[in-house]
């Protein structure tokens, strides 16, 4: 399980890169954000190599890569993120995956299986869109020198999106009235009830991370009285 550490600096945005149908994925169709989080990521992970730090307490890029592969591939092992009976299993399977060499790990990250129950070509946008996104962010933030990047309009608006959905479910083990906003403009929606004092207001990829547990990595503004501020910042957001 990939439990976020506090806010820690990692590197600049990479250019993006242009992506064939030959060179994306052994899915022969995925939607266009998730496929280029995907590739971006495995670019990037080879770039760094498999010992930097991440976002992920505890864990490198070699452990982030294996998370991902089992998540895709073994869905016994990666059923341990939600169900304690088989966390050991799924850890053991995970520390199986990263004792690998390094290239194979990442190029099963590159080209999930068709047959994938979280990255078939039908639930592939639904599902890693968001996933992907915080990865990369991960890696890209886990060592010194990072910037947000800056997202296509309709990339920003199909994190919100998603967020709406997974923020909301986050927010309900907090057990106080939250209100987040889209920077931008795109919108914004209470959890707890509407009588909300603490507001977060953040541009959608910085709110993804924010409530997947990354508040320390996520520049977003918390508005409200300072002991509910603080107490959602220290939080456990993450699953």
């Amino acid at each position: 399980m990939c439990k976020p550490s506090p806010g820690a600096p990692a590197l600049p945005n990479n250019p993006a890169a242009v992506y064939t149908r030959d060179n994306v994925s052994t899915i022969t169709f995925v939607t266009a954000f998730a496929r280029e989080e995907r590739q971006r990521l495995a670019d990037l992970l080879l770039q760094v190599g498999p010992d930097q730090p991440t976002l992920c307490t505890g864990w490198t890029t070699r452990d982030l890569a294996a998370h991902l592969v089992v998540r895709e591939r073994r869905p016994d092992a990666a059923a341990g993120v939600i169900l304690p009976p088989l966390r050991e299993h799924g850890e053991r399977i995970r520390r199986a995956t990263a004792a690998r060499p390094f290239p194979e790990i990442v190029a099963d990250v590159r080209n999930p299986p068709w047959w994938s129950l979280v990255s078939n070509p039908l639930l592939d946008e639904l599902t890693n869109t968001v996933e992907f996104f915080v990865h990369h962010e991960d890696v890209r933030r886990g060592v010194a020198g990072w910037q947000p990047r800056d997202l296509a309009e309709d990339h920003a608006r199909a994190i919100w999106r998603a967020v709406q959905f997974t923020g909301k479910m986050a927010l309900r083990r907090v057990r106080m009235p939250v209100r987040i906003r889209e920077a931008n403009g795109y919108g914004e929606f209470t959890v707890g009830g509407e009588s909300a004092q603490l507001m977060v207001v953040a541009p959608a990829g910085e709110l993804a991370l924010f409530l997947s547990g990354r508040q320390g990595a996520a520049r977003a503004e918390v508005e409200g009285p300072a002991e509910q501020a603080e107490r959602l910042r220290a939080a456990n957001l993450g699953v």
